[in-house]
């Protein structure tokens, strides 16, 4: 067992002993078990998957962040984590529809508004990654 500790902007997801751990690093994903070297690594969009002390697995989206493994703490500052369960699906195909309008608009030229395309694109990207982490889930 390791400690892990998964931080967002607005509170402290999970503080507790893990077995294993599996996170979207930019260079693919990789997995962490007790006693794992020093590491520290930026994080992709993707899916955390960590194994509790009762052995009972958890399923996250990710939106991006850093992880540092050092002397048996993994310490995972995540933009923003949502548990598989507590997707709201319907919520993300919203947001992946309007993200595309967004970007349609732009490449047709036809945008009236501002439209910040790197804000599209990150909206777009999010959606789509909620998405695949509910529908691998449920």
């Amino acid at each position: 067992m390791f400690r892990l500790s998964i931080v967002t902007p607005e509170r402290v997801y999970y503080d507790g002993d893990v077995a294993s751990l599996v996170v979207p690093g930019t260079e693919g994903y990789l997995g962490i078990l007790s006693n794992h070297a020093p590491l520290i690594t930026a994080l992709q969009e993707g899916r955390i998957e960590y194994r509790d002390e009762a052995d009972t697995v958890h399923i996250l989206a990710v939106s991006g962040g850093f992880l540092e493994v050092f002397d048996n703490k993994a310490t995972l500052l995540a933009d923003a984590v949502e548990a598989a369960e507590e997707i709201d699906v319907d919520r993300a195909r919203d947001a992946l529809e309007r993200a595309r309008k967004k970007l349609e608009k732009v490449s047709s030229g036809s945008s009236p508004e501002e439209i910040n395309v790197d804000e599209a694109r990150d909206a777009l990207q999010r959606a789509r990654n909620r998405i695949k982490v509910y529908n691998e889930t449920h």
